[in-house]
């Protein structure tokens, strides 16, 4: 046994090896076992910062909902086990979810080296974020499902962080422009702390030429929220509280007033002005 028996989530670099950091690097190195997404990509992280001879256990998206229960009895039994994705934070977008979720309903301590995020990363780069976010990861692939949430991302005033490959990044494109807006601003990043990183940035409109010209690595597109709505004009007003109306007759004015008001998100006092000039008794 390396240590307190545990669940240890280990980010990795998405590019520049420089980027893990020394305590993850001693977590790679006294762990007991090491569940991966990729054996193949481990090794060559573990080679690259000289550790040897650890256990690999694989766990992505066809093993983890079986190799769950058996990684977490090694952890009860006293193990310290390390959780590693090909690159980035595991259990965001790539496997580990699962894992984790039954190590902690099984009581096992559960911690974290946190470090590098391409989502994250993409969104302190693009600029487009005042303080909220929405990630988003990436869509439905087609049909209603796709429609449905890109509808449902419109309307938010929140910023949306997508993952998308190239090979699909020009169509993912051109259906953003179509329910979002061919003008709403989007950041494209891809290749983070690579060699050939690139930040591209402008409208949804000119997205799909970039991602059309031959891209490599997978992309994080960030966003803009949609602007918020304009405030409710006089007409708005009226017409909400005649369906008030309508909908409770027994309802006293000031009732009515204040359920228009929040449905408009106008002051009340606004919505009773406006109420006390129509015939609502």
């Amino acid at each position: 046994m390396s240590g307190e028996a545990a669940l240890v989530l280990v980010a990795t670099p998405i590019g520049n090896l420089g980027d893990l950091s020394p305590r993850a690097a001693a977590e790679l190195a006294s762990a007991d076992v090491i569940a991966c997404e990729d054996t193949r990509r481990t090794r060559k992280l573990l080679s690259a910062v000289g550790v040897s001879g650890k256990e690999l256990a694989l766990v992505n998206e066809h093993t983890e909902a079986e190799a769950a229960a058996p990684l977490v009895a090694r952890i009860v039994a006293g193990d310290r086990m390390v959780l590693v994705s090909d690159a980035g934070t595991p259990a965001v977008a790539d496997p580990g979810e699962r894992l984790v979720q039954a190590a902690a309903a099984a009581g096992c301590r559960v911690t974290i080296v946190p470090g590098p995020s391409a989502p994250l990363a993409a969104v302190a780069l693009s600029g487009l974020v005042a303080g909220r976010f929405v990630y988003e990861g990436f869509l439905p692939r087609r049909g209603a499902a796709r429609d449905r949430r890109l509808a449902e991302l419109a309307a938010s005033e929140r910023a949306v962080v997508l993952l998308e490959s190239t090979r699909r990044c020009a169509a993912t494109a051109a259906d953003l422009a179509r329910a979002f807006g061919s003008e709403r601003r989007v950041a494209a990043v891809r290749e983070l702390t690579k060699l050939h990183e690139e930040i591209w940035r402008g409208s949804l409109s000119g997205l799909a030429d970039w991602a059309a010209a031959g891209l490599r690595g997978e992309i994080v597109l960030v966003v803009e929220g949609a602007p918020p709505p304009a405030p409710a004009d006089d007409a708005a007003i009226v017409a909400a509280l005649r369906a008030e109306r309508a909908a409770a007759p027994e309802s006293s004015v000031r009732d009515i007033a204040s359920a228009a008001a929040a449905s408009l998100g106008v002051s009340r006092r606004r919505a009773y002005e406006q109420a006390r000039k129509l015939d609502l008794t």
